[in-house]
């Protein structure tokens, strides 16, 4: 037998199932910390474009154009996952524009798709590709 991990597939967010197991990579979009008065939780969405690289965007702009054209859901509505850690009041390494490989179980929480206690690595960039603000 081998690895099993080896033989799963990255999937983009928004061809990830409804439910079910996933593996998958993105970037933080925006994390969200709860108050101290609250019980701890760490969140973070994640979508399939960097917003910081600025040819990404641009392609995504047309994308979402020819899905509207064409009557589909926009995919902005389908390429967002929400990242929870329970117990947790900051994971380190999990900022916004990080990109992330994660792993875990998809379920739904207030309408949006969620893992909760994600497996995830962080993925770095090579300093030539870096962007300039």
């Amino acid at each position: 037998m081998g690895n099993p991990a080896a033989k799963t597939e990255l999937s983009t967010i928004s061809q990830l199932p409804e439910r079910g197991r996933a593996l998958a990579r993105g970037y933080i979009a925006s994390i969200t910390i709860r108050p101290v008065n609250e019980s701890p939780e760490f969140s973070a969405i994640v979508t399939d474009v960097d917003k910081y690289a600025p040819g990404q965007r641009a392609e995504r702009a047309l994308e979402q154009k020819s899905q509207k054209a064409a009557g589909q859901k926009p995919a902005r509505e389908r390429s967002r996952l929400r990242l929870v850690w329970l117990g947790q009041r900051h994971v380190p390494g999990i900022d916004a524009g990080t990109e992330v490989r994660f792993e875990g179980m998809v379920a739904f929480r207030d309408g949006l798709p969620t893992i909760f206690n994600p497996r995830y690595e962080i993925i770095g960039k090579p300093e030539f590709q870096e962007y300039s603000s």
